[in-house]
């Protein structure tokens, strides 16, 4: 781990440690059966804690934040705290985690807890436990007395636990804070997350209202519902590597390729948000940019790609039926067929000159039309052996010279009028000393090696 992010991790401890101690002295005198129930309550999170699962990109999941959140309701006190870091520290001694990842996981969580309390309290919460029994047993009641805090501190909570373990591993990887959360809150993830916080009441409910059997009785099919939602993320998971496997199967027929289709995705990512798309839109052009040279696995290519001399007329013609291949091997999953359109029609032109199916304007898929942008832009910005990478302002002019001819006039605009044009050319963190030409990878290079114009205008 980077120094910076123990430095960070060691803050974090600081912050809690000084935190929960400032809330112990401040808190008045509590109950033996306050403790107990702090006590209880988190010991359900055992369970969970051994049951947690793998998110993407490193995070690790659990459905244990449901009891400690509801102690945070029924023991709105220093137990809770205390409870939290004893049971999570306890599931962490049997991790093979580091233990800077240990401190950082139990400080998370007890900074996560303080949040919860603190925030409960401050919006007038009043401990299940004060709640008089006639009252109790009235769901409605309890609801309208402490449903409004009890929400509130289980968003903050959320939150604040989420950032700070979003910023240690975007400090420990060198990603951005914002690709790390595109990554483990996915929408089955927030969909998850709005399942949780009722149940996260009702849970507190049950407990003081009927007792601690009650509650582990209602623990059992949540734990249900996790197992479901683990194998969810794990399909997904399985999805995300097996593209990422054909693409690189791709690219190591030809070392031109290497990179390429990355690239490509990051660049129509980047397009896709400065032109306004919804979220679910971004990560579909996203996946089709990843797959949009899929076609090419196919073996009728790879002489194709390797050739050193100029194409053929037949060969050039061979080289252009890689979006049809890729269109039809998409197909084949049936979880990315909304992909299929994108994927055949990469190579249109905004005036109808493209292929395969040569139509135009608005006909072409907005991934495509994005696609084409990125495929094109990543062309005029890798080194090739004959020349040197385009500036900003020489890719810019080529946009403009090719706007409402290859490219879709409105996307140019908003995406030259965009803050996020300069970030498609900030420093690359792989090496695009040697790329693909961005119309048909390294076949295209021979074919326009000599111009320029050529590059943007493609075939």
């Amino acid at each position: 781990m980077p120094r910076i992010a123990k430095i960070y991790v060691t803050a974090i401890a600081l912050l809690a440690a000084i935190s929960g101690l400032l809330l112990y002295w401040s808190a008045p005198v509590v109950s033996q059966s306050m403790l107990e129930d702090a006590l209880l309550l988190c010991c359900l999170a055992v369970i969970a804690e051994f049951l947690s699962f793998l998110m993407p990109k490193s995070a690790v999941g659990s459905f244990g934040f449901i009891p400690f959140f509801a102690a945070a309701i029924i023991v709105p006190a220093w137990p809770s705290v205390l409870s939290v870091v004893l049971i999570k520290a306890f599931a962490e001694i049997f991790t093979s985690r580091q233990m800077i990842k240990k401190t950082l996981n139990v400080s998370a969580y007890a900074v996560m807890e303080l949040t919860a309390v603190l925030v409960y309290l401050v919006l007038g919460g009043t401990s299940f436990r004060a709640i008089p029994v006639a009252h109790l047993h009235d769901l409605a009641y309890v609801t309208r007395l402490t449903a409004a805090p009890a929400l509130a501190a289980f968003f903050c909570a959320s939150i604040t636990n989420n950032l700070i373990v979003t910023a240690a591993i975007a400090l420990s990887s060198g990603r951005s804070i914002g690709e790390v959360l595109r990554g483990n809150h996915n929408r089955a993830n927030v969909g998850l997350d709005f399942i949780a916080v009722p149940l996260i009441f009702v849970f507190a409910w049950v407990y003081a209202a009927f007792g601690a059997i009650a509650a582990a009785t209602l623990w059992v099919p949540i734990l249900g519902l996790r197992q479901v939602h683990r194998t969810n993320l794990e399909l997904e998971q399985t999805n995300e590597e097996l593209l990422e496997l054909m693409v690189k199967s791709i690219e190591a027929r030809d070392p031109y390729t290497s990179g390429h289709s990355r690239r490509v995705q990051q660049f129509s990512l980047t397009i896709a948000r400065a032109i306004g798309l919804s979220e679910r839109q971004i990560e579909e052009v996203g996946h089709a940019a990843l797959l949009h040279d899929v076609g090419k696995i196919y073996e009728k290519y790879a002489g194709v790609l390797s050739k050193q001399d100029k194409l053929t007329p037949e060969e050039w013609a061979v080289i252009q039926e890689h979006p049809v291949d890729g269109a039809n091997l998409v197909a084949t999953m049936t979880r990315l067929r909304d992909l299929v359109p994108a994927v055949r029609h990469h190579h249109e032109n905004w005036d109808g000159t493209g292929y395969p199916d040569r139509i135009a304007g608005e006909a072409i898929p907005v991934a495509s039309r994005i696609i084409r942008f990125a495929d094109t832009i990543d062309a005029m910005t890798t080194e090739r052996p004959y020349r040197r990478p385009l500036t900003e302002a020489q890719v810019r002019a080529e946009v403009l010279r090719c706007r409402a001819t290859q490219f879709d006039p409105t996307i140019a605009d908003r995406l030259l009028a965009s803050a996020l044009w300069q970030t498609l050319f900030a420093p690359a963190s792989n090496d695009r000393s040697i790329a693909p030409m961005a119309v048909v990878g390294q076949s295209e290079k021979r074919q326009n090696r000599s111009d320029v114009i050529k590059i943007a205008r493609g075939a």
